[in-house]
This record gives structure tokens, C-alpha cells and sequence, in this order.
């Protein structure tokens, strides 16, 4: 328990669901320690892979019950929304735990997400978008336009983990179980680089060009 608290906000005490979801994801392995290449392009010391929760249906299953207990009980979502690909699974896990449909949006290369395979979202329709891991929340909020296009009633984003660290603030409420507190690095101020660990990249986004220094 004490590993697991360490790993969330630094210096505000976790019980509850958000301890109980950190216990899981310590347990699965999705707490990783190492040296990352983020894909913003920044470098970092922890990493959350949400990937091998959901090796384990039981525990993955068990955080969405985890997930339902800190949203609103008036929210009454009709359908969770979520990007491909790895949004997918939360988004079924989330839904099937609040009895609601789950679909995903997909996208090809230089183009926005898109609803296809027959999927669609009505007028009125109350949709809570969803994200395994939220970082800068770029993948799920590309998802809003497609919720006001169908005229549909967007509720607010759900996230097994946020390590946005207070900057993803869209207008509508963020739920999220864990909020993770990682430390990051410019590469070219990156300690793990000095003393020579290898860097792992283990996302599937393509990396961006990492900030400038300050000044430029």
C-alpha cells in the first residue's frame, strides 16, 4: 500500500478508490520504473502502461467498478466514447460497469477521427468520452467535435489515470481515478540520459519534437 501511495500525488494523502486502483495497477505492472521516451517528446522516470492492466479482465474490470463510484450518480451517460486504439478497452470496461454503450473513433494517418462500422451518435445523446491515460488530453479531445456534430449532450471525460498535472482543463468536468505526479525531463536536461540508461519509448504515438528551452 505504502509503494502504491508513493506513486500518486505528492503530498496529499490517497485512500479509497483512487488506493485501491493504484494497488491494481502497481500488481498488473502497469507502474513502470525506467527511462522513457514520452510521446511529447520529453523524457521520464515512470511511465504508466495501462496495456498490462488489461491483461488481467478481473482487475481491469474491477478498476471501471472503481471508476463508477467517483462519478456523479445523476451523470446517466448513454454511450462512452473513446479513441483507437488504446482507449478501447477502457471504454468497454467503463461501459459495461455502468450498463451504457460503448463505441470507439478511429482515424487514419493526417486525418481526424471519424465514427465508422456502422457506429453513430444521436441527437440528445449523453456521452461521456474516455481515455486510459490522459497526458495532455490532445487524442480525446479531437473526439468533441464529433459529440457536437451529432447534437449529442457531451457529460465530461473519464480516465483511469491523469498525469496531466493540472494542465488538461477542458470546460467540461475530468474524472479520473489516479492522478499521477511523474517527474519529466527536456532531453537535453534528462539525469537518466547523463548517466547513460537507455531510453525505452513505450507508446504507440507518434513522438513529438520535444519543447524548446525557454527563450527560444
Amino acid at each position: 500500500m505504502e509503494s502504491a501511495d508513493r506513486e500518486s500525488r505528492a503530498g496529499t494523502p490517497v485512500t479509497g478508490p483512487e488506493l485501491q486502483a493504484l494497488v491494481l495497477l502497481k500488481e498488473c505492472g502497469a507502474l513502470k520504473q525506467g527511462h522513457f521516451l514520452l510521446s511529447s517528446g520529453l523524457h521520464s522516470d515512470r511511465y504508466c502502461q495501462c496495456a498490462a492492466l488489461f491483461e488481467q479482465p478481473d482487475s481491469a474490470g474491477r478498476v471501471a467498478e472503481l471508476m463508477t463510484e467517483c462519478l456523479p450518480r445523476d451523470l446517466h451517460p448513454h454511450t462512452i466514447l473513446t479513441p483507437a486504439i488504446g482507449g478501447i478497452l477502457w471504454g468497454y470496461e467503463l461501459a459495461r460497469a455502468l450498463g451504457c454503450r460503448s463505441l470507439f473513433a478511429e482515424r487514419k494517418p493526417g486525418e481526424p477521427f471519424s465514427l465508422r462500422r456502422g457506429f453513430h451518435l444521436d441527437k440528445g445523446e449523453r456521452v461521456l468520452l474516455a481515455e486510459d491515460v490522459i497526458t495532455t488530453g490532445k487524442s480525446v479531445m479531437e473526439l468533441v467535435p464529433l459529440v457536437e456534430a451529432a447534437g449529442a449532450h457531451l457529460l465530461g471525460f473519464a480516465a483511469i489515470a491523469d498525469r496531466s498535472r493540472g494542465e488538461f482543463q477542458p470546460s467540461q468536468p475530468v474524472h479520473s481515478l489516479v492522478k499521477l505526479n511523474f517527474n519529466v525531463h527536456k532531453p537535453e536536461e534528462c539525469p537518466l540520459c547523463r548517466e547513460g540508461q537507455p531510453l525505452e519509448k513505450p507508446g504507440s504515438r507518434e513522438v513529438q519534437a520535444a519543447p524548446p528551452p525557454a527563450g527560444q
